[in-house]
């Protein structure tokens, strides 16, 4: 494990200290929560920050991962710092809202509150493109040194991510991640909140997200094969856009039975 962190950081410091500071975020929060309670919506106000860190930290080791095979390095130090500023940003306003038992996302209740929406699906939109601009790379530049089927896992996972990260926009667009009458009722998934009787959006932004780090996972340890690794990425992405219809029809995987 040590070795690997070591590696991590050799390739790229800055995603390395920044997703490891999210991480430790993510136990810090987890841990004030269990002395200071709050709710929104009835739901542990501190579930959202926690959930927020630990996803900005696995995307930026992920990504850090994955730059140290670039040589572009002149936009890797810009990536970096994308990165960090944006996505720090939206951690520390999430858990400051948190910490203060008010909504950050979809809180148009004054001009600062929706000033500061937009200003998270701004800093959210530009990481997400930035990393689409990745993904370009990871097909213009030359890569002898990794297997075919790796790297088309990289940038199937690259490619998948950018288009279920932008469904954030339809997320925001609806107001609410779930879709359907009385939809803020009914059994919900504990911690991820995610809606069992309902349609929720999130899933298919879940799912289709993590096409970065599932996919290239599968392509190095099981499905050594160019065209095995591009028919499962279609098959997940697949998947991904199922869960979206799903949830657009009000629907959750709950109601399939």
């Amino acid at each position: 494990m040590f070795k690997f962190l070591a590696l991590l950081k050799f390739r790229n410091e800055y995603l390395f200290y920044f997703g490891m500071l999210c991480l430790l975020s993510a136990v810090l929060i987890l841990m004030i929560s269990k002395f200071f309670y709050v709710q929104i919506n009835g739901v542990n106000a501190w579930y959202k920050p926690i959930k927020f860190a630990l996803s900005m930290g696995i995307f930026s080791l992920t990504m850090g991962w994955y730059t140290g095979y670039l040589t572009s390095y002149k936009y890797i130090n810009m990536y970096n710092w994308c990165l960090i500023v944006f996505l720090g940003f939206e951690v520390f306003y999430v858990a400051l809202q948190a910490s203060r038992g008010q909504l950050s996302h979809y809180n148009l209740s004054s001009a600062l509150y929706t000033s500061l929406t937009v200003a998270m699906a701004i800093a959210a939109i530009a990481a997400t493109l930035y990393t689409g601009y990745i993904g370009i790379l990871f097909f213009t530049e030359s890569f002898a040194e990794l297997p075919d089927y790796y790297l088309w896992a990289i940038r199937l996972g690259i490619i998948l991510f950018v288009i279920f990260a932008l469904e954030g926009a339809v997320i925001g667009a609806n107001g609410s991640p779930r879709v359907g009458n009385g939809a803020s009722d009914g059994e919900i998934i504990p911690f991820l909140n995610w809606s069992l009787k309902y349609g929720d959006l999130r899933i298919a932004h879940f799912v289709g997200m993590h096409a970065l780090q599932i996919l290239p996972l599968l392509a190095f340890y099981i499905f050594k094969d160019v065209r095995l690794v591009i028919l499962i990425g279609l098959m997940y992405g697949l998947l991904a856009l199922f869960c979206l219809v799903l949830s657009l029809n009000g629907r959750s995987f709950g109601t399939l039975s």
